[in-house]
């Protein structure tokens, strides 16, 4: 069998690939005028699997500055998690 050494610029954009493809996304939430606190909370507890401190934190954020970063994870993972925040009536998108 044959052997090839790779080159510095291989073994980069093999390294470039793998940290693409892992890479970190965030589901943002955003303020609307129509969701009650509790129901934000609610759905941030369940979907998110947040604590009910952190759910009332990012409910807070999300009213006084707009938006609030609410999970963190793979596309892949997020997706769902974003679909049922939709299903909820929450505005929210992955980034």
């Amino acid at each position: 069998m044959i052997y090839f050494k790779k080159t510095k610029e291989q073994e980069q954009a093999q390294q470039e690939v793998a940290v693409q493809s892992s890479r970190l996304h965030e589901i943002i939430l955003y303020n609307d005028d129509v969701n009650t606190f509790d129901h934000v909370i609610s759905t941030l507890i369940e979907v998110c699997e947040h604590t009910p401190e952190q759910a009332e934190q990012c409910s807070l954020i999300v009213h006084y500055k707009g938006k609030c970063s609410v999970k963190r994870g793979s596309y892949d993972e997020l997706e769902p998690k974003c679909i049922r925040l939709h299903a909820a009536g929450l505005s929210a998108e992955i980034v």
